[in-house]
């Protein structure tokens, strides 16, 4: 049974950081790329950050890329997601996500396993 726990949300001012970690079980964690989802209230779900198996290869959401970084460490099944610059917008529920794939997609039907989601709130 695959388990991911997200942890590191938070209340923070505009223009402050944070950053979010993950950690997984029940799985094979060097072979599943992993990524960061989030959902805003009243909006749909929607793609962060991915990162492949190894860590070699990234990819960002538009809004977010040069201000999020998105990085694993395969030895402590944990990934993880630095948050800079953080905005108003940026406040969501931020969800974790093990993918099928070791290269993956932002295809929210590719994900095996979620977590339950960690509250982040900017303030302006």
């Amino acid at each position: 049974q695959v388990q991911l726990e997200e942890s590191g949300g938070g209340l923070v001012q505009s223009g402050g950081s944070l950053r979010l970690c993950c950690a997984a079980s029940g799985l094979t964690f060097s072979d599943n790329a992993m990524a960061w989802f989030r959902q805003a209230p009243g909006k749909e779900r929607e793609f962060v950050a991915l990162i492949n198996w190894s860590g070699s290869s990234t990819s960002y959401e538009d809004a977010v890329r040069g201000r999020f970084t998105i990085s694993r460490d395969n030895a402590k099944n944990t990934v993880y997601l630095q948050m800079n610059s953080l905005k108003p917008e940026d406040t969501a529920v931020y969800y974790c996500a093990a993918s099928w794939w070791s290269y993956g997609s932002s295809d929210q039907s590719t994900f095996r396993s979620w977590g339950q989601g960690t509250q982040v709130t900017v303030s302006s």
